[in-house]
């Protein structure tokens, strides 16, 4: 299979809402953004539905040789190869992919983070850099478009904590801080038995607040000048905040169900900020 082919059928198969925000882009860039969001389901993958740790950093070890194989210029891989030409036409660096593999690897076991300040370096590696790579790709002119992709990263990063607080913990992941859940008088045994509290509430009603705050800071960091070209960031942006107040009016309601926009609201939400800007 030719390696662009392979993937755009491992991005629309992972049926993700950033699918959406490349259907407007022009081909060679949609191409590339495709090529790294491809690569980023791979090593997601591993840390996902790998279930021996041992073998899973083994596979990530893999993933490492073949990056350094991509800046070498012989890659093995379909979306390596895809990403050849990725990387010296948007000057993609080395060190971000290393990054993303590396907040991967603390997906791997036991995983707990006591305090906000723990989980954000989790947050900056697997979607923050995501955001700047993405950012560049997209096209950018000031070096504070990229402070505004890696903060847009995390505000997606929040978003998935909060939508998925269930499904996570029944696989013994808390995202959710620890110390945050003490103050809250919010046991983590409660979140594995989709036991709902007021105090649960309250704690999702922080994290929402957070996420809302890490919205708005985003994008009062984007420069007008780089707006036209971060339309495809801003559309994630749109589709996001959406889900996020679907779960909100919800109630909260994400130990034992997972809340999601229809393919048709996020075509529609894509397509009006495409228009929009």
């Amino acid at each position: 299979m030719d390696a662009h082919a392979y993937c755009q059928q491992k991005a629309a198969a992972a049926g993700s809402s950033f699918y959406y925000s490349f259907r407007f882009l022009p081909a060679d860039r949609r191409r590339a953004i495709t090529a790294f969001y491809a690569f980023c389901r791979e090593v997601d993958d591993i840390a996902d539905e790998c279930h021996d740790p041992v073998v899973a950093r083994a596979k990530l070890a893999w993933w490492r040789d073949e990056v350094a194989r991509l800046y070498d210029g012989e890659p093995d891989h379909p979306v390596t190869r895809a990403l050849v030409e990725a990387i010296t036409a948007y000057r993609l660096p080395r060190d971000a992919f290393e990054q993303i593999i590396d907040g991967m690897e603390m997906d791997l076991g036991h995983v707990r983070y006591p305090d906000f300040k723990t989980l954000n370096l989790y947050c900056h590696r697997v979607a923050g850099v995501v955001g700047e790579v993405s950012a560049l790709i997209f096209g950018v002119s000031e070096r504070a478009t990229l402070k505004y992709a890696n903060r847009l990263g995390l505000a997606f990063q929040l978003t998935n904590i909060v939508r998925d607080v269930g499904e996570d913990a029944r696989r013994d992941r808390i995202y959710l801080p620890l110390d945050e859940l003490a103050r809250f008088g919010v046991d983590p045994d409660d979140l594995r038995r989709a036991r709902m509290s007021d105090g649960f509430r309250a704690l999702m009603t922080f994290q929402y607040q957070r996420a809302v705050r890490t919205y708005d800071e985003a994008l009062a960091l984007l420069p007008p000048v780089d707006r036209p070209a971060q339309r495809p960031g801003l559309i994630m942006a749109a589709i996001y905040r959406a889900l996020l107040e679907e779960i909100r009016r919800d109630g909260f309601q994400v130990l034992d169900r997972r809340t999601a926009l229809t393919p048709l609201r996020k075509l529609w939400l894509a397509w009006r900020t495409w228009v929009l800007g």
